[in-house]
Order: structure tokens, then C-alpha cells, then sequence
């Protein structure tokens, strides 16, 4: 059988180029042999018969890393950590592994050095007595050390650089990734550890990214952000122990990644009060509600077409609202530019905050500021309605939580709180904006 080396596809005859993935002279030769399908064959167990215990989780000690994790880490598991060049992966897993002082841990490395990752750790005031150090990029080797050492928590930094010398390929091919990581399931299944995988996202996120390895892993922690800001938002995008729903949220300091264990005041502060265009709204991410503010921008086109652009918004949605707000408020918007930020670098995609951005957008064009002590939430139909959004009563204690005097939002929306305006449609909301001033 010829096999290629990239992409593991298979050919009756030898191909000077892989119709597969579109490589050149990476086709070679391979023997095949037939295995006994029953050796080693494993007995059937059944579930009547299974001793049904809940999974012992470890935490890491890190309230927004449990959080995202489901109250921990299980033993024998995979978790891929994944996100682009520069975001932080490598320090969050250090901070990670640096919160077990009294339990055998490894760090394997085949892109760092020992001494990197020492200055590292004193950087991040890291304590390392129960730490080794492994600087191997051969599963072979890796697979000796674990189980020599049997370390509760190990991390594979990263997996783009590990390779098995039973494959030809280079590392980080999408048939060493696979290999190698079959070869760390069985590890982690017989040494009871926890092993943590670093993976770069590459531009299509094939190669290294989390699309290559979901299906072969326990959990996928996925850190958003940009190296430019000092946000940085961890997401689970699959996890078997627990929801993918949450969201940790850090700020990035010279000493490593610090919880935000109120996202609230950190995105709301140092706000511009007198400045048009600002609304604050409450989103929800996970099962935790806290405020962002959206700012709108709208100046006269200098072109024969306006541009809309958005940051944290969708722009398809963004066009909609506008679309909206011609027809239904009769704003003169086709000949202005309009620009949408959520502060913070947050990418929020529930129609909860479309009132906000209406309301942003129409305090921009009229040039009129925003009350400060107000906070508005609410989808917005093709017809002006504003329509009811789930997690009313969360989004509505957040706000008064923060001190707002005021809140917006849908009729549906049952309380008696004099704090609260229900409106049906943009017509009313703006009239209750304007009676609040």
C-alpha cells in the first residue's frame, strides 16, 4: 500500500503528487498486515454490573479556570489547550500546574528550554519543587517519563512538536498529531494523569489547531483575545465532564493571567459619561451575567458608498438594525459611515444586545449622549418590536447590582421595580430615553 506521509491517505500504485491534500513526493511505501482481530479482546461488561461512582475532579484552584473546566480536571483525561501565537497558553498552563505544590507534576517541552521555562516561573512566581522537567519532542521518550514519574498533571508544550519515530512524517503532519495523541490517550489511561495539551491554531485550524484533534480529546479550553489587549476570555468548546457554556475571563499583567471575578467593572471602567453613541447592556455568558458598552460611531460618508464595520458585533446583524432603523425611524443613514465596538474585545453574538446597538447607533447620528445611569437589553424585529430575551431576570439583577438607576427592556418583562421601563418597540424606547435625561 503507498501511504502519504501528510495526510495519511492511501493508494493502490505510487503518485508523484497526493490527490488528497495536494503535496508533492510525499507518497511512499507502506506494508500492511493483518492483525488477529481477537487478540488482546477485552470482556463485555455490563452496566448492571458497574459500580456507579462520581468522578473524583482536581481542581486547579483557579475559581475562572474550575469554572470553564466544570469544577476541575479528571484524572485520565485529555484537555487540548488551543488559541493563536502569543495569547498566553504557555503561562496559563504553567499558572495551571503551578497550583499543584504538593503533587508530582512534568513539563514537556520540545520548543523551550529548561532554562526558559525556569525564568518563566520565577516571573509568574511559580514554585517548582514538584516539578520535572522533560526537553524531548519523541512520544517514545515522553511515554518513559510518565511512567517513570506518574505525575498528576502533565503538559505537552506543544503538540505540533512531537513525533513517533514508528511513522515517517515530519512533526506536526496530521498523521503524526494523530499517532501521537492515541499514544498520550493510552498514557493518561494508565498513569491516572491529567495531561494538558498546548495546540497553535493556525489560520485554517487544521494542522495543529483544535478541528485536527476534537474528536480525540476529553476537553477543548479555547483562549480568545488579542495580544494588543489586556483581556483574554477562555471558552470550552467541547467538554464530557461538564458544560461548555462558560466563560473565564483574565486580565493579562506582567505577572501572569489574573481572574476577573467581576467582568462588570473592569469592562465599564474608565467610561467616557458625557460622550454620545455609549449604552451599557448586559450579556450573558455561560451561566454569569455582567455589563459591556457598546459604542457606536456615525459620521458622514466621504465615498459613493458607506462602510459599516464592526468589532465584537456581527456585521450581517449590524446591517439589519440599520435596515431597521431607516424604515421604521426614518433616520437618513444611507449616506453615513457606522462603525460598532463592544469594549473590551468581547464577541458577543445574542440578539440581546441589538436595542443597545439601536439605540447607540441613534445617539451618534443625533449627536446626543446616553444617559450614564441607564442600561437597556432587547432583540429587535424587522418591524421595530422589542422582543423578549432569555435570562431576563439575571441580566436585570446584574443591573442593579452595578448601581443603575434605570433599566429598558422588553414588555414581557414582569416586575414591579419602579428601576424598570418595559417598552414594545424603538418608538417607546426612545421616549423613556428621553424622559430619563
Amino acid at each position: 500500500m503507498f501511504e502519504c506521509s501528510k495526510c495519511n491517505s492511501q493508494f493502490p500504485k505510487w503518485l508523484g503528487q497526493c490527490p488528497e491534500c495536494g503535496s508533492w513526493g510525499t507518497i511512499t511505501e507502506e506494508l500492511t498486515v493483518n492483525k488477529e482481530s481477537n487478540k488482546n479482546r477485552k470482556p463485555l461488561v455490563s452496566f448492571s454490573e458497574i459500580q456507579r461512582k462520581k468522578a473524583k475532579k482536581i481542581e486547579t484552584k483557579i475559581e475562572e479556570i474550575d469554572r470553564v473546566l466544570g469544577e476541575g480536571l479528571v484524572p485520565s483525561s485529555l484537555v487540548l489547550l488551543g488559541g493563536q501565537p502569543g495569547i498566553g497558553k504557555s503561562t496559563l498552563a504553567l499558572q495551571i500546574i503551578g497550583q499543584f505544590k504538593e503533587s508530582p507534576t512534568l513539563y514537556v517541552s520540545g520548543e523551550e528550554s529548561s532554562f526558559q521555562i525556569q525564568s518563566r516561573c520565577q516571573r509568574l512566581n511559580i514554585k517548582t519543587n514538584n516539578l520535572d522537567f522533560l526537553g524531548e519532542t519523541e512520544i517514545e521518550s515522553i511515554a518513559a517519563g510518565l511512567r517513570e514519574k506518574k505525575p498528576v498533571l502533565t503538559i505537552i508544550d506543544s503538540i505540533q512538536t512531537i513525533y513517533s519515530a514508528d511513522l515517517k512524517g515530519a512533526p506536526g503532519s496530521l498523521s503524526q498529531i494523530r499517532l501521537t495523541l492515541s499514544r498520550l490517550r493510552e498514557l493518561a489511561q494508565e498513569t491516572k494523569s491529567v495531561i494538558l495539551i498546548v495546540g497553535q491554531v493556525t489560520k485554517d485550524g487544521l494542522v495543529a489547531g483544535p478541528k485536527t484533534l476534537e474528536h480525540l480529546v476529553d476537553v477543548i479550553l479555547y483562549l480568545e483575545g488579542s495580544p494588543g489587549q489586556q483581556f483574554r476570555f477562555l471558552r470550552s468548546l467541547k467538554n464530557r465532564f461538564g458544560s461548555t457554556q462558560e466563560i473565564g475571563v483574565f486580565n493579562m499583567q506582567e505577572k501572569g493571567l489574573i481572574e476577573v471575578k467581576s467582568p462588570s467593572e473592569f469592562f465599564l471602567a474608565n467610561r467616557n459619561l458625557e460622550a454620545s453613541g455609549a449604552v451599557v447592556t448586559p450579556v450573558i455568558e455561560g451561566g454569569r451575567s455582567f455589563l459591556v458598552e457598546v459604542q457606536a460611531l456615525v459620521s458622514r460618508t466621504s465615498f459613493g458608498y458607506p462602510q459599516r464595520k464592526c468589532s465584537g458585533f456581527e456585521l450581517s446583524r449590524l446591517n439589519l438594525l440599520i435596515a431597521v432603523l431607516i424604515q421604521r425611524l426614518k433616520l437618513n443613514l444611507n449616506q453615513q459611515d457606522i462603525h460598532i465596538n463592544i469594549v473590551g474585545g468581547l464577541r458577543v453574538k445574542e440578539p440581546a444586545i441589538d436595542l443597545a446597538v439601536c439605540l447607540a447607533i441613534f445617539s451618534a447620528y443625533k449627536n446626543e449622549p446616553f444617559p450614564s445611569h441607564c442600561s437597556v437589553f432587547g432583540e429587535v424585529g424587522l418591524t421595530g418590536e422589542v422582543r423578549g430575551v432569555v435570562f431576563a431576570e439575571k441580566r436585570i439583577k446584574e443591573c442593579l447590582k452595578m448601581g443603575l438607576k434605570k433599566i429598558v427592556c422588553p414588555s414581557i418583562v414582569n416586575n414591579d421595580n419602579p428601576k424598570i421601563a418595559s417598552v414594545k418597540n424603538l418608538q417607546e424606547a426612545i421616549k423613556v430615553i428621553k424622559g430619563f435625561k
